[in-house]
């Protein structure tokens, strides 16, 4: 799967999935044997622990998973796509988060959602943008083969930096423009209630598969998404804006 994979993201094409057997991942485990396979062979980080992730689940009871973002899709608003190779074009708005110190993996072993707050020092408004290196449709893939693809992860866009502060979430107003469509509103949308929620299992998870290695101080995780898939097109500029936090665009 490892090579297949590798295959698509080097030519741009997609792979089909159908080609292995839906139980040829047996774990989260295995998913992120293959993340790692791929990222090691075609050299995606510039850095031995890659600088940009994401996390996050459907509700706190969930399993969390979690994926490095390749360097090359990490982008500053106002950003555009260009020519970059999207399969799909489905749009998330999420809160991306800063870590202000190193964690290290005592740290990251004690740490609360409470305690959570104290490592992150800005937050910013991100989009992530959906993508599939697979020839099926998302709803038609097993899990596994999704979290396997870096989470079907195709870029990120990170708005300005702003000095963190605790909110209440749950009132927390956001609002999306996608080309001339009309603008839609989400209020306390976030699927964990608080982005800084799933902070002490990401953290785990980095260190677990780095080998006990710190968590670099401005490291990023994206965590989560408010607003449902969001359907773009070519030509369209993506707008997404958090009241206090700030404003993230992105050109199609």
């Amino acid at each position: 799967m490892i090579e297949t994979l590798c295959t698509a993201r080097r030519n741009a094409t997609l792979a089909d999935a159908s080609a292995f057997a839906p139980d040829a991942l047996q774990s989260e485990a295995d998913a992120y044997a293959v993340q790692r396979g791929v990222a090691r062979t075609l050299g995606l980080f510039a850095t031995p622990l890659p600088r940009h992730w994401k996390s996050g689940g459907a509700h706190r009871t969930s399993l969390l998973t979690h994926a490095p973002l390749p360097d090359a899709g990490v982008w500053t608003s106002p950003a555009s796509a260009g020519a970059w190779p999207f399969q799909h074009r489905l749009i998330e708005g999420e809160i991306a988060l800063r870590l202000g110190q190193d964690v290290t993996a005592e740290q990251a072993a004690s740490m609360t959602p409470e305690t959570a707050h104290d490592f992150i020092d800005a937050m910013t408004a991100s989009i992530e943008m959906v993508d599939s290196r697979w020839a099926q449709p998302l709803n038609d893939l097993p899990p596994l083969f999704k979290l396997a693809d870096m989470g079907v992860h195709g870029a990120l866009v990170l708005g300005e930096w702003v000095p963190y502060q605790r909110r209440d979430w749950s009132v927390q107003r956001c609002v999306v423009r996608v080309g001339a469509s009309a603008e839609r509103e989400f209020v306390g949308t976030h699927s964990l209630g608080d982005p800084a929620w799933l902070l002490p299992q990401w953290t785990r998870h980095v260190v677990q598969q780095h080998g006990g290695a710190a968590v670099p101080a401005g490291t990023v995780v994206t965590t989560g998404n408010w607003v449902g898939a969001l359907v773009g097109g070519v030509g369209d500029v993506v707008e997404v804006f958090f009241d206090g936090v700030g404003v993230v665009r992105l050109g199609l």
